[in-house]
């Protein structure tokens, strides 16, 4: 089993070394390739990201993760292809979850949630805590449920049905989600997580964030399309 992880990046210069290098350090090696997907950035993402060793930094200047995901699609090589989002950190553990999820052949999916680390201990409490109450309901459920930070995918299968370029953020998780369910056993694992920055709930608020997940999780399910159009950019600091 090869792994090949993609990492979409818009101006993301402040987070993008920091998130390589956890996945350098936390993945032991057994990464097949390491691509960036810098997403028409304007600073220095692609910069710092060429800095680390085995990364290979791919420019894509439509902007939106519909794009940036369909491009890092497009060079991945490996039998399993994996994203995340370049704000995160990969834990210890992490890569040997998906080893040994993909090793039932009828897995084609694998995704699971976002813990915070640069919040207020009580606000990453709540968002914690939100994440056990809903996530698992939802996902048994519907059936199926994916964070676009944090999912791998079987590459063949993934590659017959793409992703949709039109998708400009929001929703594009689920959408694939949805579409990669017709083809084979996905799997939502509360114990495969990835660490991220909670700079959206703290720029936008909690209650604001929620709702736009929650609409934009339910519209692809039910009318498979997003709820929110754009690109709903952050302050980048």
């Amino acid at each position: 089993m090869t792994i090949s992880l993609v990492i979409p990046a818009y101006n993301e210069a402040a987070y993008i070394g920091p998130c390589l290098d956890s996945a350098i350090a936390h993945t032991y090696g057994k990464l097949h390739q390491i691509i960036v997907v810098d997403n028409a950035s304007t600073d220095k993402t692609g910069e710092i990201a060429r800095q680390r060793p085995g990364v290979t930094v791919i420019r894509e200047d439509r902007k939106g993760t519909g794009h940036a995901r369909q491009t890092g699609l497009e060079h991945a090589t490996g039998d399993i292809v994996v994203y995340i989002d370049a704000d995160t950190q990969v834990p210890e553990g992490w890569i040997e979850k998906i080893e040994k999820a993909f090793e039932d052949p009828a897995v084609v999916l694998l995704s699971g949630p976002y813990r915070y680390y640069d919040i207020a201990w009580h606000k990453r409490w709540i968002l914690n805590s939100l994440w056990w109450i809903s996530a698992p309901v939802t996902s048994a459920t519907v059936g199926y449920m994916a964070l676009g930070g944090n999912m791998a995918m079987k590459r063949t299968v993934l590659q017959s049905i793409g992703f949709d370029r039109s998708i400009a953020f929001f929703g594009d998780d689920t959408d694939i989600a949805r579409r990669m369910h017709k083809e084979g056993k996905t799997l939502w694992h509360m114990g495969f997580y990835i660490n991220t920055s909670a700079r959206r709930f703290e720029q936008m608020g909690i209650i604001r964030t929620n709702a736009l997940y929650v609409a934009n999780y339910w519209w692809p399910v039910i009318f498979h399309r997003p709820f929110s159009d754009g690109h709903h950019d952050i302050q980048r600091v």
